[in-house]
């Protein structure tokens, strides 16, 4: 089962990150976890390989809006 919250997570925020509703992610042992900054007791975690997918997708265009 995933962590819900770790004292040792260093959130990392969107460079694009404007106002208070940012994305933020932080990597751990084996998972990588993300959350909006204003509700951080809510967060999604996804297995190493698969944030690696969805990342390289990102990259690849995959989710680009037409």
């Amino acid at each position: 089962m995933a962590q819900i919250h770790s004292v040792t997570d260093v959130w990392r925020k969107s460079a694009r990150c404007e106002a208070h509703n940012c994305v933020e992610v932080a990597k751990r042992a084996d998972e990588v976890a993300i959350r909006n900054s204003s509700v951080p007791d809510a967060q999604l975690a996804f297995a190493h390989p698969v944030w690696a997918a969805f990342v390289s997708g990102v990259r690849a265009g995959q989710f680009d809006l037409q």
